[in-house]
């Protein structure tokens, strides 16, 4: 596709994203560019760390069996690639960002995500529990996306897997250069109980990724310029239904 389909949101049974090696025409050829842009960034926040992360090159969204699956393409680029192309407006828009993303659910029905610590390169933004897919994610030939959401769960709040429980599927947001599949994420203590615990947690950690929580009961609660377009468009759905 040339353009970006309109945003929307999509049930989905299942994520097959496989890795392959790829060139990436926009890191090379403005390879001068990105590391100056990379140079004012580390100045700004000496914090950040030029890793490998997955960009989706392509993807297909299909049925297969009656299941709804989300298959693509993902190869690994600098993190500081990734950067400048999100800060240099995605001049690339045959690429996506596709993640994965706990979508935290207390017991009280408060959706729980977390402000980004100024330590971070998205500081001060509410997200749920979410990265960019990166080494860690790899599982054979695939991005382990349902491994992601486990582990970026445990290492921005630090509930682990198993404290949890986590729905069948995802519930996919289409939004521009973004694609953010939402896995419901259900616990069994209240808003408040999760985040004495996650403040207990956060205590001991050295840079820890999310400076608070933020629960979400309703509409009152959405902070329009902190939170991005596709979390807004997710929570608005989801809070329709109640």
């Amino acid at each position: 596709m040339s353009a970006y389909e309109p945003p929307h949101i999509e049930d989905v049974d299942e994520l097959i994203i496989k890795i392959e090696e790829k060139g990436w025409a926009f890191a090379s050829d403005q390879a001068a560019e990105i590391d100056l842009h990379w140079q004012k960034l580390r100045e700004a926040n000496p914090h950040l760390f030029n890793g490998r992360v997955f960009l989706n090159f392509e993807r297909a969204l299909e049925t297969r069996n009656d299941r709804r699956i989300l298959s693509g393409v993902a190869a690994a680029v600098d993190f500081k690639a990734f950067l400048a192309w999100r800060d240099f407006g995605f001049p690339d828009v045959e690429t996506r960002n596709c993640f994965a993303m706990a979508a935290l659910v207390s017991a009280d029905g408060a959706f729980m995500l977390g402000r980004m610590s100024e330590s971070t390169a998205n500081a001060g933004k509410i997200y749920f529990p979410a990265g960019t897919p990166d080494l860690s994610d790899v599982v054979g030939d695939r991005l382990d996306l349902e491994g992601s959401v486990a582990r970026e769960l445990l290492e921005e709040t630090g509930i682990a897997a198993d404290e949890v429980a986590f729905d069948a599927g995802w519930r996919v947001v289409f939004e521009g250069p973004r694609i953010a599949c939402m896995k419901t994420t259900r616990s069994q203590l209240t808003a408040s109980q999760i985040e004495a615990q996650f403040r207990a947690f956060a205590k001991h950690q050295k840079s820890p990724e999310f400076s608070a929580l933020h629960p979400v009961f309703s509409e009152a609660d959405l902070v329009a310029d902190r939170m991005p377009d596709f979390t807004l468009r997710y929570l608005r759905d989801e809070l329709a239904k109640a």
